[in-house]
């Protein structure tokens, strides 16, 4: 299968080569404007397929390059879609022409939507003519489906990406982006036509797939993207539809959402002209996590009548973020080569993959997924089970079991061994908190009683006592467990890794001020089954001090 890559050595571009290039049944003609950087990129990829460069020049006369090169397949990977001029379909007519099947990665609304006006040329041709295949709207489409599987009616869609800091945004991203902040945005409200304005409607969320460390609480900003415009015509009954990106560091976005007001007020005409600075600032000034990730809730209803809501949470590591939006051009490509070629004539690609095409291609990279529920009982639910959601199924039985706190006390008993720190201001703190003493088989008991919608921990150690409350995040603190300790709050995401839990601070604060995390305590919290016992490890150190409390043992629910 010969695939033409139109800004092959380009940022998507690079990317799909990439995914592509140890393919043996492939030739990757990877085109621009620079035949020697086509050359260059091709030298730098994994062997397998076959790589050729090729000059392309899409401002020349393309149905002629084209019909030279005579591939199975283009992929126009270039954009940016929104800016493409007077006549932004001539690649799809070129493809037309030629007789050959043609894919995009255009992230325009109406690029995108506009496409279907060739159905019929390309049904006559016997060729497929697939647009927008990128993250925006395919994965969303496929989420969607996979959530609203017994609704009968889809009533909101919500959606966002985060990309890494370190992702390695484009130019012509960049330019996408800023051709439509503060401009207006066509989208679904109340079940009517509505207008958006791009960047300035914002809306904060945490990604989390269950059982996974989540990303910061993040801010998104409504973009132009081809949901708006495509996912009503597959849920004519929704009521709205909103889409987002939360880039990181936030203050850049703030900025970035703040220059986007000056045009949605007409102080500015367009932020287009500053593309390239902005892109300079975003590639230079980045720091954070290397982590990206995405969201896609959907709220409906099923055939009670019973409302639900359900979301699906994507987190990537690493490096392995930047490659989903190219992710569904390889899967397609897999398909046919697999004998499942799309079905000839144009449109967007919203129904030719399901998420399952998506996590064949996810299983060898560090790419994670989960689904969320709203529950009905909420209120009586226990903590752990509404944070860890479906990762609660998951758990070993004994830690299930203590954490399985309905009733209004819940009790465990045990034994510890305790190692207590030598610094005096580690003595001070353990004694201030009442941490237990040091010894080898130190009798635990330990009780938990719902309170305010939270849970109260009462912990004695051979008659030392000292307790917590833990309770749900609301807001910034989303998806995690709040613990007080007095005027103490840390904040703990709930990480399932193989069969241990552990309790990962990301934030803390004393009198309800956040502080930075470097000068929190070091805390090592999990816990594991042994048999039908649960055990724990606990272990609080401080740079400054050392070794504050270390306690570890076994303990069994006595009621």
């Amino acid at each position: 299968m010969n695939i033409l890559i139109l800004g092959g050595y380009g940022t998507f571009g690079g990317r799909l080569a990439h995914l592509l290039a140890e393919d043996e049944r492939l030739t990757l003609l990877l085109a621009g404007r620079s035949i020697q950087k086509a050359k260059k990129f091709c030298e730098g990829l994994p062997s397998g397929a076959q790589k050729v460069p090729v000059f392309f020049d899409r401002n020349g006369n393309v149905e002629a390059q084209i019909q030279e090169i005579h591939p199975d397949l283009v992929v126009d990977a270039m954009g940016p879609f929104q800016v493409y001029g007077e006549d932004p379909y001539r690649v799809v007519k070129a493809c037309i022409a030629n007789g050959v099947n043609y894919m995009d990665l255009a992230d325009g609304s109406d690029f995108v939507k506009g496409v279907r006006q060739f159905d019929e040329e390309a049904k006559a041709k016997g060729i497929y003519v697939l647009s927008g295949v990128s993250s925006f709207p395919v994965l969303t489409a496929a989420v969607v489906r996979k959530l609203s599987y017994d609704m009968t009616c889809v009533n909101t869609i919500k959606g966002g990406i985060a990309p890494s800091p370190y992702a390695g945004v484009g130019l012509n991203v960049i330019r996408a982006i800023t051709s439509y902040a503060g401009k207006p945005v066509s989208l679904t409200r109340n079940g009517t036509p509505s207008t958006g304005y791009g960047l300035t409607e914002t809306m904060r969320y945490t990604i989390c797939p269950p059982g996974y460390l989540p990303l910061h609480n993040t801010l998104f900003s409504l973009v132009d993207v081809p949901d708006l415009k495509v996912l009503p015509d597959l849920w004519p009954e929704l009521d709205s539809i909103w889409l987002g990106a939360g880039p990181v560091p936030e203050v850049l976005h703030r900025m970035l959402i703040g220059l986007s007001w000056l045009v949605r007020l007409r102080i500015l005409p367009s932020l287009l002209p500053f593309a390239s600075l902005f892109h300079f600032v975003i590639n230079i000034l980045r720091w954070g996590e290397h982590r990206g990730g995405m969201f896609v809730s959907v709220e409906g209803t099923n055939q009670a009548g019973k409302r639900i809501e359900r979301s699906w949470h994507l987190l990537a590591e690493g490096g392995d973020g930047p490659f989903i939006p190219s992710m569904a051009v390889q899967a397609l490509i897999l398909n046919c080569l697999a004998g499942k070629e799309p079905s000839a004539g144009a449109r967007p690609a919203t129904q030719e993959l399901e998420v399952a095409d998506y996590e064949e291609i996810f299983q060898s990279r560090t790419i994670y997924t989960g689904q969320r529920e709203s529950i009905a009982d909420a209120e009586t639910a226990p903590l752990y089970k509404r944070i860890l959601s479906e990762a609660w199924d998951a758990l070993p039985a004994p830690i299930a079991a203590l954490h399985n706190v309905i009733s209004k006390e819940h009790k465990a008993e045990g034994f510890a061994r305790v190692e207590t720190g030598k610094h005096p201001f580690a003595r001070l703190l353990a004694a201030l908190y009442g941490f237990p003493q040091a010894g080898k088989q130190v009798p635990v008991k330990v009780s938990f009683h719902r309170r305010d919608g939270g849970e109260l921990w009462e912990r004695d150690f051979a008659g030392r006592k000292f307790s917590t409350f833990q309770s749900e995040g609301k807001g910034y603190a989303d998806k995690l467990v709040l613990e007080k300790f007095g005027p103490v709050t840390f904040w703990m995401a709930l990480v399932l890794k193989g069969r241990e839990l552990h309790s990962a601070t990301r934030r803390w604060s004393v009198f309800g001020i956040p502080l930075p995390l470097t000068l929190a305590p070091n805390s090592t919290v999990y816990e594991y089954a042994d048999g039908d016992d649960f055990c724990f490890h606990v272990e609080v150190k401080h740079w400054l001090m050392g070794l504050i409390v270390r306690y570890k043992g076994k303990l069994r629910v006595v009621n």
